[in-house]
């Protein structure tokens, strides 16, 4: 369990004012310049000590992520850092607690991130859906220009760095780094094909480093407070704080900061009270938001909640967005309607993606379930689609065919199914049936 003294995000909870005044009294903007004296490279290298993990699904190393970015123009090109706020994974809702009671941690990390980039600039893209979080985050941002933090001669640096904040229209597929980047450009927002990368072609044709909300406002307590603290906290290979979004049927349900690594059976009797009804009532769980497999609940109880123990279990961290589902789901229903999510949402550029989602989506109404077909298609989509919406669009399909096989069986399920565009009530979610 994560001590007290050892959390970052102290006002996760927005118990306390979030502006400039009270941000700097929780210690954030507190000798930035002085952080920034010690040069980019040391800074990556920082980075790349603590072993901090993409928190935004992928799980790649930072501090790698940065040091693929040029260290110096030869053609020109600026570099531009852009940080992905766009939210909007099924069960995960932690960026928008950062943005909207700790935003300065999220700039001064842009800052820090930004110099360590060479990059002229940082570009946060936030869902569309996030009015407020967007209000905040933007008078954070003015916040932070009057008083010189960032803008020309940044905490007195002698850096130029600019933030703008740009708002999406509510595509889950700009969660996607390449489709985020041609949304930002002011494009479709579809996924470009890779190579090249961003580092080398992305915002704008320039050098470009896309990092999640989580990832950029951890850095400056990283570097406050050393490498090597981050570092001893959590797993080997699986270090440092994460934030939880814990969902489903679980007593409090609830956003989290603790260790990586905790075990899924203290991380719920800790924050959440428990499992509703009972340890005995766990079905299954999704441990990383919608596109990583379930778990059924004889293998996830205390299973280590970080990227290596889950990936060991076949499933992901992901964004830690933990949906528990207790006995009284139908979990055939609430992986349809999953299912059809991902067929709603799919931009429709790569023929496995857009065919693929579409007939798993028809596969699953027919009377009963011809799961050779089934596994079939999804290897498809996993190895042919363009980008990870129709690489996971299958993962929950897979699981539950691989753990709840007599669920999936013609008499428990027959007839009971959404139709394909059917709004979504009560009956079809997790919750079970509504009587």
């Amino acid at each position: 369990m994560l001590a007290d003294k050892d959390r970052i995000f102290t006002n996760i909870y927005g118990f306390q004012p979030w502006g400039l005044a009270a941000a700097q009294k929780r210690g954030d903007w507190d000798g930035t310049k002085k952080l920034l004296e010690v040069g980019a490279d040391a800074i990556v290298e920082a980075i790349k000590a603590s072993g901090l993990r993409g928190r935004g699904g992928a799980g790649f190393s930072t501090g790698m992520k940065w040091s693929f970015m040029p260290k110096e123009s030869k053609d020109g090109r600026p570099s531009y850092l852009v940080i992905n706020a766009d939210e909007s994974e099924p069960g995960t809702c932690k960026d928008r607690e950062i943005m909207r009671h700790d935003p300065h941690k999220l700039l001064e990390g842009a800052l820090i991130g930004g110099f360590a980039m060479r990059a002229v600039a940082a570009y946060i893209y936030i869902r569309g859906e996030y009015v407020h979080e967007a209000h905040r985050l933007q008078t954070a941002i003015d916040e932070a220009y009057a008083k010189g933090f960032i803008g020309k001669n940044a905490c007195g640096s002698g850096y130029n760095f600019d933030i703008y904040l740009h708002r999406g229209a509510g595509a889950y597929i700009c969660g996607e780094e390449t489709a985020l980047l041609e949304s930002l450009e002011g494009k479709k927002g579809q996924p470009r094909l890779k190579p090249p990368f961003p580092a080398g072609v992305g915002l704008y044709g320039c050098p470009t480093t896309v990092n999640n909300v989580e990832s950029i406002a951890v850095v400056p307590t990283i570097l406050r407070r050393g490498a090597a603290w981050f570092a001893g906290i959590g797993r080997a290979n699986n270090t440092g704080t994460k934030l939880f979004c814990i969902s489903g049927h679980v007593n409090k349900p609830c956003n989290v900061e603790e260790a990586m690594g905790i075990s899924f059976r203290e991380l719920i009797e800790t924050h959440c009270g428990g499992i509703r009804g009972g340890w005995d009532n766990l079905l299954a769980v999704i441990p990383g938001g919608s596109s990583v497999p379930c778990v059924p609940a004889a293998q996830i109880m205390d299973a280590p909640m970080d990227f290596d123990g889950l990936r060991d279990l076949k499933s992901g961290l992901g964004t830690a967005a933990v949906i528990v589902m207790d006995k009284s789901t139908d979990i055939v229903k609430a992986i349809a309607r999953l299912s059809y999510f991902y067929k709603h949402e799919s931009c429709g550029q790569c023929t496995p993606c857009r065919v693929g989602t579409a007939k798993a989506g028809k596969l699953m109404q027919e009377p009963v379930w011809d799961g050779a077909t089934l596994e079939d298609l999804a290897q498809v989509m996993s190895d042919a689609s363009i980008c990870g919406l129709g690489q996971a669009a299958p993962n929950p399909i897979r699981s539950i065919q691989k753990y709840f096989p007599d669920e999936v069986s013609e008499a428990a399920w027959k007839g009971k199914l959404p139709s394909p565009g059917e709004p979504l009530t009560t009956e079809h979610s997790i919750h079970g049936e509504t009587k």
